[in-house]
């Protein structure tokens, strides 16, 4: 059936392909004697930009070439032991070859080109915005740094969001779709000097999974030359708990062998804040009790982040990469206080409970990542095989004592139970793509395996006078594994003003899940197509409009099906759901782009049934539970307004608002089963001020300021915000050390309250970590340090994205 799909589409898809040509210039570097200048680095700078397209070393006769270079206007030149030659102006539509490069002087030893920074730039394309940062003010900080600085990108709590949803990162095309904080934890350890761009994208292609909603691609500077170097970073942060920062990373290159090893060691402690009420109203509508509660979390973790990556290139056309990254947190304790004041109906001291829940916590997430390319003699084609493994494991165990008292003070009596959970993973994949220019389109294509086993268990135990006596309906073991096999089909095209892209990806999907301990099985079998379509239309040298359609799926974690519940106390718990069903989106964005400097974004995304976490206060038992479960139907829309330029030569400015409206219909469970839309319609914006605050440009600062006017999450709706940041980076020692200060949510108001007010539904809370914070922190570079690296990331596919839950 698939086939013919295809089949039937390709007159369609034919003539919407780019035609993938690409050139190789050659030449030789010398020096004024015309003696040849062995191992010279050499760049190709574009014309429009002036960023580094591609980069290269002579060898040892002076010979350069570099192949795969796009049609456009560049200029060249050649670089050794800090002397260059003139530049070399080159309008590419066929191979060239230039001749020698001249380098006037005699050098003795190797050096860094010297590159000034300049002002971030935006380029649309058909199916992607790319933010050029290379050599920039916007890349003096981490990749982390830049990410949140990036066109379309929000951040609330250390977590991303593009159009109000959490995006894909990938690292050099590969996902590192960790948790959110190995994610920032792992970001925070990579250099924004090596970053040459970010890639947004908000409706993925097809050779992307389909389970990936908007992408954040990070892309870093090419490999240049031969050679080593290496650092050493540390912060220091301070808020309610002081935080630390440790790492270093190391990279070696010959003509080759790259290896590149990075690890990271973050000792923290960390604090939050929830405060929150519960309203509990009887069948008449009238409140019968009233909660109130103050609930103080302290974390303390070693968490560490270990990769290691290496390079080989078999010959001119055949090349391997390994690539094996660790997460791990050994002893992670986590200490919760719950306080709670329960008055009846005239709000008059009922009854007071006091809750003390200890855990102790122990993750690993290992994966190794094998790829092998080829690069067959059809210019521009490429084949890359990749095979992946992943073993994740995460152990908790967790005691919890509940006391209760009456209005004096007097102890009523104690509940008290320990819990041991248990979850292990394994996720092994299997991935073949190839692309090769077709007549005159570009086409790509490939196919995927995967095999997930999940198994995972709680042990729940009543503990009576310190005795632990095992409680079976409060226990579970749960056995998941799902085989997913897809293929898809991609062509593309540019002519006249014209550019177009176009596939499909399919998927089959067969999954089962067993709960031991309530002897049930639950089995999902289905096949799916989602099709991809981008245009993008150039009206002028100024302007151009683009539009781009994707069909989407979200899959349910594997953490969400656990049908066991997890209490914080006997009156506050959450429940996994194995009932969850796979969503199925429509997503559709219409753009106009004016002088590269204006972007107006309108877009549409009917998000069917998405799974959402909903919290529901039962009246009758009086708890308050949280329940992922598939919403009935969800709705986003909205219009974005970007706007990027300098305002002064040492002024950099970037706007970014949206009006935005958000809804989801959900089934009030608590409720008799009633219907309830929430709805949100509101405001973002966002204002990055970069200023170059020395002649040497040795001194930056930025200025941030964020506002939310409000927002929503499951059935609750969310209170105001506003986010104002500073920082300052001043480079040390011809850029070998950088030191940097930060200041971030200098008003403490980046947090709202939670409201969730409907039917005879009634609480609220507002949770305040340490949003509000000093960090200083320090980087020295030692050895060849501009050398550019090869760093990347696992080839983390969409299954280690489910691992975790948010």
């Amino acid at each position: 059936m698939t086939r013919l799909i295809l089949f039937l589409l390709m007159p369609f898809f034919w003539p919407l392909s780019l035609s993938g040509q690409s050139f190789k210039v050659t030449g030789t570097v010398k020096d004024g004697s015309n003696f040849a200048i062995p191992y010279a680095n050499v760049f190709l700078v574009n014309l429009a930009d002036s960023t580094i397209v591609k980069g290269t070393s002579a060898d040892e006769n002076g010979f350069f070439s570099m192949e795969n270079v796009l049609p456009d206007i560049y200029y060249i030149r050649a670089s050794y032991i800090g002397k260059t030659s003139n530049f070399v102006s080159l309008d590419i539509h066929e191979d060239v070859r230039i001749g020698a490069l001249i380098i006037d002087q005699n050098v003795e030893s190797l050096e860094e080109v010297v590159v000034v920074s300049s002002q971030p730039k935006i380029e649309k394309k058909s199916d992607r915005i790319v933010f050029h940062v290379e050599n920039t003010v916007v890349s003096q900080g981490s990749s982390w740094d830049i990410l949140k600085k990036t066109p379309g990108v929000v951040v609330v709590q250390d977590k991303l969001y593009i159009r109000n949803q959490s995006p894909t990162v990938y690292l050099n095309d590969r996902k590192t779709q960790l948790s959110p904080n190995e994610i920032r934890d792992l970001l925070q350890g990579i250099s924004g000097i090596n970053i040459k761009s970010i890639e947004v994208v908000p409706n993925p292609p097809a050779r992307y999974e389909s389970e990936d909603g908007p992408i954040l691609n990070i892309v870093t500077s090419n490999n240049f030359v031969p050679g080593y170097k290496g650092s050493v970073n540390g912060t220091y942060t301070q808020s309610v708990f002081p935080k630390y920062s440790f790492g270093t990373s190391h990279y070696y290159k010959t003509k080759k062998f790259n290896l590149f090893a990075n690890y990271n060691f973050n000792p923290r402690e960390e604090s939050k804040v929830d405060n929150g009420k519960i309203n509990f109203i009887d069948d008449n509508g009238d409140i019968f009790s009233r909660w109130q509660s103050n609930f103080n979390k302290t974390t303390r973790s070693l968490s560490q982040n270990a990769s290691i990556i290496a390079d080989y290139e078999l010959n001119d056309r055949n090349s391997i990469n390994l690539t094996s990254n660790l997460a791990f947190t050994p002893h992670k304790k986590l200490e919760n206080r719950l306080g709670t004041d329960m008055r009846n109906r005239q709000f008059q001291l009922d009854s007071t409970l006091f809750t003390v829940s200890n855990l102790e916590n122990e993750h690993r997430n290992l994966a190794f990542d094998l790829t092998y390319t080829h690069h067959p003699k059809k210019e521009g084609s490429e084949l890359t095989l990749n095979g992946h493994y992943t073993s994740f494991h995460d152990a908790t165990n967790q005691t919890v004592s509940t006391d209760y008292f009456d209005p004096s003070g007097a102890f009523i009596r104690n509940f008290s139970f320990y819990t041991n959970s248990l979850q292990h993973i394994d996720i092994l994949t299997g991935q073949i793509d190839y692309t090769s220019p077709l007549g005159g389109v570009a086409m790509e294509t490939g196919a995927k395996m995967a095999t997930i086993r999940s198994n995972s268990g709680i042990d729940y135990f009543d503990l009576k006078n310190s005795i632990k006596l095992y409680n079976a309906l409060f226990s579970d073991n749960y056995e998941y594994s799902e085989n997913v096999g897809a293929g898809y089909v991609s062509l593309s095209k540019d002519w006249n003003k014209w550019s177009a892209k176009a596939g499909l990806r399919g998927e089959y999907t067969h999954a089962i899940g067993y709960s031991i301990t309530l002897d049930r099985e639950n089995i999902q079998d289905y096949f799916k197509v989602f099709p991809t379509l981008h245009l993008l239309y150039t009206l002028s040298e100024n302007q151009s409009f683009s539009l781009d359609y994707s069909h989407k799926i979200q899959r349910p974690k594997y953490e969400d099906l656990n049908p066991f519940a997890y209490f914080l106390n006997e009156n506050q718990f959450y429940i996994g759901n194995p009932d969850l069903q796979p969503s199925f989106s429509h997503n559709v964005n219409f753009n106009y782009t004016l002088q590269d400097t204006y972007f107006f974004d309108v877009y549409y995304r009917d998000n069917g049934r998405i799974i959402s976490a909903l919290r529901f206060q039962d009246n009758q038992n009086q708890n308050l539970m949280i329940l992922r479960q598939n919403v009935l139907g969800s709705i986003s829309y909205g219009l974005d307004f970007t706007y990027s330029k300098s305002i002064l030569d040492n002024w950099y400015l970037y706007a970014y608002t949206s009006l935005f409206s958000e809804e989801q219909t959900f089934l009030a469970i608590e409720s008799n089963d009633q219907v309830v839309t929430n709805r949100v319609r509101g405001f973002y914006g966002s204002l990055s001020n970069y200023f170059t605050l020395s002649k040497d440009k040795s001194l930056t600062g930025e200025l941030g300021l964020n506002y939310m006017s409000g927002f929503m999450d499951g059935n609750y709706k969310i209170s105001e915000t506003t986010d104002l940041s500073l920082g300052f980076r001043k480079s040390l020692w011809k850029k070998r050390a950088v030191v940097s200060l930060t200041l971030a949510d200098i008003l403490n108001t980046s947090v709202g309250r939670y409201t969730a007010k409907y039917l005879n539904q009634d609480n609220s809370y507002i949770t305040q970590p340490e949003t509000r914070y000093v960090r200083v922190g320090f980087t020295y570079n030692f050895g060849n340090f501009r050398l550019e690296d090869n760093k990347r990331d696992i080839e983390n596919i969409e299954e280690r994205q489910r691992l975790e839950s948010d």
